[in-house]
């Protein structure tokens, strides 16, 4: 199901800029590549990347990339519904769920995903590669994953009571 950005009152963080040198016969070009992630910090969230010679412009074609590619988190309350691990390539990013007034504890570029989905409370930890564009896509992974216990219940056709015993 697509998710109509026009509808949501968007906020866009940038993640990272990458910076290559292409050396040719005149001198040094510089390109840039932005990582930045959008979201309405209420369950909605995505990530893009946008490529230009010139930095402003890369943001904005990342933004206008991840307004195409949100999607919807489960969120209970303040927190996630169960721990789960997200993985994208070689990053992995554990996240778990916390009780209220802990906070975002998440290294930078999870802690953005997380920050504009709407999770107030939650802990993760990056695994594996610290890459910034794998770190924030295994963070998404692991967002789009998750499942509440109403979820389960609708999926299996049973009660929420029978689910959660």
């Amino acid at each position: 199901m697509k998710i109509d950005p026009n509808t949501l009152d968007l906020q866009e963080k940038v993640v990272n800029i990458g910076r290559v040198t292409k050396v040719v016969k005149g001198g040094r070009n510089f390109r840039f590549a932005a990582l930045v992630v959008v979201g309405d910090e209420n369950g909605h969230v995505g990530v893009g990347v946008g490529k230009s010679q010139e930095i402003p412009e890369a943001i904005r074609k990342g933004i206008d990339n991840a307004k195409k590619n949100l999607v919807s988190v489960e969120i209970v309350g303040t927190t996630v519904p169960h721990t789960i691990t997200g993985v994208y390539n070689r990053g992995n990013v554990l996240i778990m769920p916390a009780e209220e007034g802990t906070g975002v504890l998440a290294g930078g570029p999870a802690r953005a995903v997380l920050e504009l989905a709407g999770i107030k409370d939650v802990r993760a930890k990056s695994l594996g590669s610290n890459n910034p564009s794998n770190v924030v896509k295994a963070t998404i992974e692991g967002l789009k994953s998750l499942k509440t216990a109403e979820r389960f219940a609708e999926l299996r056709g049973k009660s929420v009571e029978e689910i959660l015993g």
